[in-house]
């Protein structure tokens, strides 16, 4: 099967800076694989919040996340700064799916890629559709 390549900054509609720690790097001296998942986390969550997006709290949006993976095209270690990028690469009925790309400094080509796919819920747990100012705000990041 032929490998993706990785994509560019331009490929990409919101970017945070993040700066890596030194407890993230493993016995090998880069990122461990779980590291790059809080990052993910994070970034995303700091998007959504800098959107208006309540992510804790009684008015909290429910998202769950049904789905994740990511690709590694370069190391990222300690003390590297990295970029991450936020891209919308789908939304249906009820769920979405976005993609983070980190960045090491000013690099053009994303070293990973990740995405989780994310399903909005009830608080019992069914999944419901997307409202529209919702879907108006996650449309900020389709490229």
């Amino acid at each position: 099967m032929p490998r993706i390549p990785p994509p560019t900054r331009s490929e990409f509609a919101a970017f945070l800076p993040v700066q890596t720690r030194w407890a993230d790097n493993d016995e090998y001296g880069h990122m461990n694989n779980a590291a790059y998942y809080a990052i993910f986390d994070n970034v995303i969550s700091l998007w959504q919040m800098a959107q208006g997006i309540a992510i804790r709290g009684p008015e909290a949006i429910r998202f769950v996340v049904v789905e994740n993976g990511c690709t590694y095209f370069r190391e990222i270690g300690f003390p590297d700064e990295i970029e991450a990028g936020l891209r919308l690469a789908g939304m249906g009925t009820s769920s979405y799916r976005i993609e983070v790309g980190l960045f090491r400094g000013d690099a053009d080509p994303a070293a990973t890629l990740g995405f989780f796919q994310n399903v909005l819920t009830d608080r019992e747990g069914a999944p419901r559709a997307i409202p529209d100012h919702l879907r108006a705000t996650l449309d900020h990041l389709r490229v």
